[in-house]
């Protein structure tokens, strides 16, 4: 099987929400597996954001079929992390198209 244009080695990421006992909770993202991705970048603006402006990029991702990514969880490559808004397979559910926006990490 050839790689192709799958050159970027990725995480999976899933949330993992904590209720803690005076209130409140904590979220940590916890990997839940590894994909050979292609990543494009079709737009990129700026907002405004909680009076800031903050740069606003999306992305779209393109991996093999796995029925276990869902819109929520997060992709990892290299320095930058992806909020997974929908999870698109083919019709032959050979590859998935995620269409993701960035995540600014503190």
């Amino acid at each position: 099987m050839r790689v192709g244009p799958l050159d970027r080695r990725c995480s999976l990421l899933k949330s993992d929400r904590e209720k803690r006992p005076g209130g409140g909770a904590s979220e940590t993202w916890t990997e839940v597996g590894k994909a050979w991705a292609e990543i494009t970048i079709p737009t990129g603006r700026i907002a405004a954001v909680a009076d800031q402006m903050t740069a606003v990029v999306t992305a779209e991702i393109r991996v093999r079929y796995r029925k276990s990514i869902v819109a929520g969880m997060r992709v990892s490559c290299a320095s930058d992390t992806y909020l997974i808004e929908a999870a698109l397979p083919d019709a032959g559910r050979v590859m998935l198209r995620l269409l993701c926006s960035n995540v600014v990490n503190p």
